[in-house]
């Protein structure tokens, strides 16, 4: 989500169309459209020239440590997270050591090419590890999670939503598990609504673009959505996310912003101040 002031408009539509346009210019707006049911890519006129970080899990393992380097960072990561307890509980209703042990396993499998029995082999402490990041970011993130607070999700780079795993990074909002249920709202609606499932959706702010893949994938061909964020970054982010889930680009050069909408998604602004306040500042970051 954004918090820039409103200059350009960057818009995604999915089924889905992306977009670089200004309110000023009402047409002759450049846009990719994203339809079923094939997977490929044309350009803007104006791409954004931000490129989305890769999660973790999807890098190559382009690099290795010794065994016994990987076991002196685990080593170090528990300690300083065992000695975490219930600090962050009792300060800002944040996680414990036992939720953020969870989270160093996970963080282990996405970096770790073959992970498993890994600190319980016995071999050659100099026998080589093949990993996804270098051991000193291991101990650069792991510090930013622990020293900075900084959300484990952007720590990984990605973000377990419904039945997708999303890119997410600082600067876009990070799903939450509430938002899934207008996901199942909207396909009980057009499931009784022919004209609504092929309707045009808008979701304003989409962020990692969560929402508009969810409502995407619930409607009909001839059903659209369009998803807009004035951050580039979130643009960039939605853009790589849809790709992931293979829906078709279709350039157009014309798009015309007094289409009437069938229904308009306001996304950006369903985490109020009041569901911040109740939350930990952790929330807050994202």
């Amino acid at each position: 989500m954004s918090t820039q002031k409103f200059l350009p408009f960057h818009s995604l539509e999915m089924k889905l169309t992306l977009t670089n346009h200004n309110f000023s210019t009402l047409l002759n707006s450049s846009f990719i459209s994203l339809r079923r049911p094939f997977c490929s890519l044309l350009l803007s006129s104006s791409p954004s020239s931000i490129k989305p970080q890769v999660p973790i899990f999807l890098r190559p393992p382009i690099y290795s440590t010794k065994l016994n380097d990987l076991k002196k960072w685990h080593n170090w990561a528990k300690n300083i997270t065992f000695s975490i307890g219930s600090s962050f509980v009792q300060s800002d209703n944040g996680p414990d050591s036992t939720i953020l042990c969870r989270e160093l396993k996970w963080f282990i499998e996405d970096v770790v090419e073959n992970h498993h029995s890994l600190f319980s082999h016995m071999g050659d402490g100099n026998e080589r590890v093949k990993m996804r990041a270098d051991i000193d970011e291991l101990y650069c993130l792991w510090k930013q999670r622990i020293e900075e607070r900084k959300p484990f999700q952007y720590i990984v780079g990605c973000e377990h939503w419904k039945d997708l795993v999303l890119s997410v990074q600082e600067g876009v909002l990070i799903p939450r598990p509430e938002t899934e249920l207008i996901v199942d709202l909207v396909s009980d609606v057009v499931s009784k609504n022919e004209d609504l499932k092929r309707g045009v959706w808008a979701d304003l702010g989409t962020g990692s673009g969560a929402l508009a893949i969810g409502i995407g994938r619930v409607l009909v061909d001839g059903g659209k959505v369009i998803a807009s964020d004035l951050s580039p970054v979130a643009v960039a982010v939605a853009g790589y996310n849809v790709q992931r889930y293979c829906l078709q680009v279709r350039n157009s050069s014309l798009f015309n912003l007094h289409v009437l909408y069938s229904v308009l998604l306001l996304s950006r602004n369903y985490a109020s101040q009041f569901y911040f306040c109740r939350h930990n500042s952790e929330v807050e970051k994202t």
